[in-house]
């Protein structure tokens, strides 16, 4: 949950860097995208994990996965959130600024709300995906699903049973996130055909 959080804010930040007209920070956002999707997660987590204590910082586990985490799926999702900006047609800022908006009122009010709905799909699955990746949190040390299952089944002589209720609850939480993201489609699929109605 705390990845997730930290990885729409840093998506919402990056999206609007990448779409920013000063060349410094759009590079910056540029960066930021180019970077952590073009390294492995794995190799993020480790970085947190044992090459930040190098230069004096150190984490607790649970902060590295975070932020590993959020940082790299905020990268993957600020290309998701600038798609969904773009997507929004340009007529519909044009009618804000007629109708005497201001560029924030307009994107706050009349982009956004749009775009949420464009992205929605795309971003779940970014989700459900983040939280299976969540399993590589294992290989620092974190007492995570996967770190349990491979300790207790090691010490009981039981990895299959105990891998297999890793499974288990791994695909449960899946089918717990789907469902509420296919409800979210749904009221805001309901919501458009509301208001085509009344239109």
């Amino acid at each position: 949950a705390a990845s997730i959080v930290l990885a729409t804010f840093l998506a919402a930040v990056g999206a609007l860097g990448r779409l920013s007209s000063n060349a410094i920070i759009n590079a910056v956002a540029s960066f930021y995208v180019s970077f952590f999707r073009g390294t492995p997660l794995l190799l993020q987590l480790l970085v947190w994990y044992l090459a930040l204590p190098q230069v004096g910082i150190i984490l607790d586990p649970i902060f590295c996965a975070i932020g590993a985490l959020g940082m790299n799926y905020g990268a993957y999702m600020t290309e998701i959130f600038r798609a969904g900006i773009q997507a929004v047609p340009l007529g519909q800022r044009e009618a804000a600024a007629a109708l005497g908006m201001s560029s924030r009122t307009a994107f706050l009010r009349i982009v956004a709300p749009q775009a949420f709905r464009i992205i929605v799909p795309a971003i779940g699955n970014d989700f459900v995906a983040m939280l299976k990746d969540s399993a590589l949190a294992s290989t620092v040390a974190l007492q995570e699903i996967v770190w349990r299952a491979r300790n207790v089944g090691q010490k009981e002589f039981k990895t299959l049973q105990t891998f297999m209720i890793a499974a288990m609850i791994y695909w449960a939480l899946t089918i717990i996130f789907s469902t509420f993201q296919n409800r979210i489609e749904k009221r805001l699929a309901a919501g458009d055909r509301n208001k085509e109605t009344k239109g």
